[in-house]
């Protein structure tokens, strides 16, 4: 691949984060909305202590749904800072890396997902993993699974 080529691949991986968080968001948000009506529906329908334990579970059931959007609004945003225009030699956000039976793409926390034919482990640049690799470059080798992997290509 040349320099122009892995930019495009870094470009459609970014691309491929964007749509999986802002699925999530959606996701989120109709969750949000469902719990709001079950909530209103329990309202009319029920009297007593199970009135107040159905609202009371339909509200803790919305903030937990507020929370992970908000969660995913804020790795959205971060995504959105990430600048993927340049070939990096050294490991970094946004960077992809091709290892010994892994490949990382450093930009957000996705876990593993597959890309094409590939399974790539997309990781947030706070993650533990992504802090212990920053800085390496091709051919330095780090600890994963408790085995010895060697890093072969950054870009």
């Amino acid at each position: 691949m040349d320099n122009h080529e892995k930019i495009a691949y870094k470009i459609k991986l970014k691309a491929f984060c964007k749509e999986l968080i802002e699925r999530r968001i959606e996701v989120d948000k109709q969750a949000i909305e469902n719990a709001r009506e079950i909530t209103n529906q329990e309202e009319k329908s029920s009297v007593g202590d199970k009135y107040e334990t159905a609202r009371a579970m339909g509200q803790l059931e919305q903030d937990m749904f507020a929370r992970q959007l908000a969660l995913n609004i804020k790795e959205l945003s971060a995504l959105q800072s990430i600048d993927v225009s340049n070939v990096h030699q050294e490991i970094m956000a946004g960077s992809f890396v091709q290892c010994e039976g892994a490949a990382f793409f450093i930009a957000a926390g996705l876990g593993k997902q597959t890309f094409g034919n590939e399974k790539i482990l997309f990781l947030s640049p706070n993650a533990p993993l992504a802090k212990a690799l920053l800085r390496k470059k091709a051919g330095d080798g780090f600890s994963l699974d408790a085995k010895r992997t060697a890093i072969i290509e950054v870009f």
